[in-house]
Order: structure tokens, then sequence, then C-alpha cells
């Protein structure tokens, strides 16, 4: 339960030139499809069509004729080749895998006027799922919070954290998957998406990413201005990524959107009895970690803390359909019991943690410089733990990143240079991506991009949220090409979410 908690927390982030592009013809030769592996879309109907293949890539696109890798493919065909435009890449963000994408896409309706235009591709990137994978070897201690810190009450908590972090690098970098660590970043994802490209035989690709996907599909659009079509960002990462100065950003986000659940609480007290107004409930929220700090809830297979339930409560914030599962969390941790386990923590997810996590560390690390010093942790969680009381202390807390060598490649500077190609979509109150990333992300796009805001809170706009005035421009872009001539902003949905 203990890794399942965390995986259930968790799934609640320059060359130009590198590949010549390719026929349909000399595509068909290359890419041969199959039926996807049984655990594609965990939980989800793979949709009738969908198939799967694996493309060779090189390892070092310095030394392209060098070692090769897997990147795993699936693709959604398109029963209307009169109407197809060409290929939609999409992406879920996380990083995870995003194999089964296509079938989430479907689960969550994306309209037939998209199915029409596009043959959908997900793909898991490189050193995660079915795509050649690395591993940290992590022990299921290890992997308990996943890739966000927990929560640091004092700078002990954080040195001891130091500690264990130094611990995990040590061991990424003596695993049996080191020698493919310094290749696994956002960049060599974004090259390997123009490689499928090139299989397929498309001159270019139109894309549609969430979360960590944005800053993917910015950097793609960076490294391939000519070869991006139509491309759509939803709940948008600034413009360096998942960095450290992004993860701090994650308590402005809990700041922005608690609010919603507390009234969702409030307006519920009869059923939940956690506070009969949005101030009480937040109260209660301090009392209750501090209360689990000084003697948490043991259950036979989980321990629930102060930081886990923090950590639990930012990731159940992502959506309006969590709450009552978040509700019920609270409910019983405040009547000292341990709360019923989380929905959906499929068995094949927990058994992948290790790569998942493993994963996500190198991609992070790989992208950016994170500070090296202990002490600039320590610094910043005491002044984020004032600021940002919900979940400060946890943002600004240290990750492996800090012991991580230099990646061979320096980061991609995503800019303005290239076609106005790209629409961003972003809701107001964000946990995870907040509103503040995506205005920095706006800014370092320029004139390539417009965007639209929901008076929204939650993790994901399209499909995913409730909004008509923020979904109808993305589908309007993806199949007609008409994209707003200019930012505007949503007002709340009819229903309160």
């Amino acid at each position: 339960m203990r890794k399942t908690l965390a995986l259930a927390v968790a799934a609640a982030t320059v060359v130009t030139a590198l590949v010549p592009g390719t026929s349909q013809a000399e595509s068909s030769n290359e890419l041969k499809w199959g039926a996807c592996p049984a655990d594609v879309s965990p939980g989800i109907p793979v949709p009738p069509g969908m198939q799967c293949t694996t493309l060779k890539v090189p390892l070092d696109y310095r030394n392209p004729s060098g070692r090769k890798i897997d990147i795993a493919v699936s693709r959604l065909a398109s029963k209307k080749p009169d109407q197809r435009r060409g290929v939609l890449l999409v992406n879920p963000g996380g990083p995870s895998a995003g194999l089964g994408y296509p079938a989430t896409l479907v689960a969550a309706k994306l309209p037939q006027s998209v199915l029409d235009s596009y043959d959908v591709i997900g793909f898991d990137p490189r050193g995660i799922g079915h795509s050649t994978p690395v591993t940290c070897d992590l022990t299921a201690e290890q992997q308990l919070y996943g890739n966000i810190p927990p929560y640091a009450k004092s700078a002990a908590d954080v040195a001891k954290r130091a500690a264990d972090v130094q611990q995990i690098a040590k061991q990424c970098w003596s695993s049996k998957t080191s020698a493919l660590l310094p290749h696994i970043s956002t960049a060599n994802t974004a090259r390997d998406m123009d490689q499928i490209r090139s299989a397929l035989g498309e001159a270019k690709a139109s894309y549609l990413g969430a979360s960590w996907g944005t800053h993917l599909g910015a950097v793609y659009t960076t490294l391939f201005p000519e070869r991006s079509d139509r491309i759509v960002l939803d709940s948008n990462l600034p413009p360096g990524g998942w960095d450290y100065p992004s993860e701090r950003l994650w308590s402005q986000g809990v700041e922005d959107r608690l609010p919603d659940f507390a009234a969702y609480l409030a307006a519920n007290f009869r059923e939940y009895g956690l506070g009969r107004t949005p101030a009480q409930v937040t109260t209660k929220y301090h009392q209750l970690a501090a209360r689990l700090d000084k003697k948490p809830v043991v259950a036979p297979d989980a321990t629930y803390d102060g930081a886990m339930l923090r950590l639990i409560t930012f990731a159940y914030l992502y959506g309006a359909a969590q709450m009552p599962v978040l509700a019920e969390l609270w409910k019983s941790l405040d009547a000292n019991q341990p709360p019923p386990p989380p929905p959906g923590s499929a068995t094949s997810v927990a058994e992948g943690a290790d790569q998942l996590i493993s994963g996500r560390y190198a991609i992070i690390c790989n992208d950016s410089r994170w500070p090296t010093s202990v002490q600039t942790y320590q610094r910043a969680v005491a002044v984020d733990r004032v600021r940002y009381p919900l979940f400060g202390a946890a943002g600004a807390n240290i990750q492996p990143c800090a012991y991580w060598p230099d990646a061979p490649e320096a980061p991609v500077r995503v800019s303005d240079n290239g076609p106005a190609n790209v629409l961003m979509v972003q809701n107001l109150r964000d946990p995870a991506t907040p509103l503040a990333a995506a205005q920095q992300m706006r800014q370092a796009l320029g004139r390539r991009a417009t965007m639209v805001t929901a008076d929204e809170g939650g993790h994901g706009v399209y499909l995913f949220g409730r909004n008509r005035c923020a979904n109808y421009p993305v589908t309007t872009f993806l199949t007609t090409g008409v994209r707003p001539a200019h930012d505007y902003a949503c007002s709340a949905a009819a229903a309160p979410r």
C-alpha cells in the first residue's frame, strides 16, 4: 500500500535538422503496427483500431549512428481519409507513460472532428514505460513520496532529506542503466518526437500536451519550428520546465486552489463536519497536519503524518471529481481512523514505480541546473513555509538534482522564433502549474502564442474541465487552424467546480 499510495498520488511537468524527412512509402517499411501491450491503458478501454509499435532512435543525438534505444508509439488512425490533415502527437504530462493517452482522450470525449482530422499518436518518453527504461533501484521507502519532496518542518528536516536524496542520486548513477542517464531529457524526447514524425512520413506534426507536456511541446516547437503545425499547450509550466523555481510555484498553486476545496467542504458540512466556513476548513487543515505530525494515523500498510496529508491534498486538488475522495480522507484522519484506499491504484502501475520515478528524476535533473548548497534549500524552505503555509515547505525542499552531474547539453531556451501557431489554455487556480507559470511561458513564446484563461480550479482545461468557452478554441484551432486573434479570459462555467 505504501508504494500504491505513492503512485495513486503521482497519478492524480540545440539541434534543428537531425533527421531528414521521409515519404509515406518509406515510413510504412519502418513501422510495423500491431496489438498494444495489455497494460497500455489500465482501467480505460482501448479504442477499436488503436495499434502500437516500437521505433529505434539514437541514444545520443550527437552520435546518430551509435547506440539505439526503443520508443514505444501508439496510433489511433483517422477513419476519414478525405478529412485527415495529418498526425497529432499527444502527451499527458508527468513525465509519465503516454502510450495509452489516445485511449484516455477518447474516454474524455475528444471530439469526433479531431479524431477525423488526425491520426492521434501517443508515445512513452525515453526512460519511461514501454520505451527503454531507466532505474535508480529505489527502495519502497524511497518511492513513498514519488518525485515530490516531503513537507519540511525545520532546517533539520531539509538536512535529513538532503542525505536521502544524495543516496538516491548515487543509486541512479551506479545502476545498470547509468549509461543512459545523461541522455534522458526533454530535449532528446522532443527529438524522439521528430523521429516519430519522420517515420510516419509527415512533413509536419501537430501537438496536444498537458502539464510537463507543455514544456515538451514548447521545446519541440523551439527546436523544430518549421516542422510544427498546430501546437496546443494545456496547463502550462514555465519556459524552464520542471526546475527548482517551478517546484516552488506549487506552493502558490495550492494557495490558489485550496479555497475551492474549502468552499466545497463548507457547503457539505453536514456530511463531513470539517468546518462551516472556508476559513474554518483551512484552520482544520493546519490543525490536522500538526496533530498528525505528533501522532500519525498508522494503518497496516500506510502511515499518515502531516507531510503525507499535505502531499495527498496537493495531488487531489487536481480535479473536482477528486474532491469527495479527499474529503473522506480528511474526515477519516480527523476521526483518527485510517482512510479508505485511494481509488484507481492499479497494481501494474505500482509495480512500475521505480522506473517511473527514476525516469522523472533523470529528465528533470538533466533539464536544468539545480542549487547544490543545502543551505540554499534551507533558506528557501524557511521563507516559503511562512509565505505559503499550505505547501511551501514541500515545494522548496531539496531533490536528487542537487547531487546530479552536469548534463551534456545546456537547457533549451524557449523563444518566440517561429510561426505564430501556439495556443495556450490555462485555469486560473491550478495547484500544479499555476497561472504565474503560464504567464512566464506566454511571455517566452511572445508573438508565437495566444492564451485563453478560464476562471476555474484544477489541473487540466481541455476535455478534463467543463468550461465550454475554453474548450471551444482548442477544438476549433485543431480542426480549422483558426486561432483566437488575441488573449482572452473565460468566466466560470455555470456548474461550480
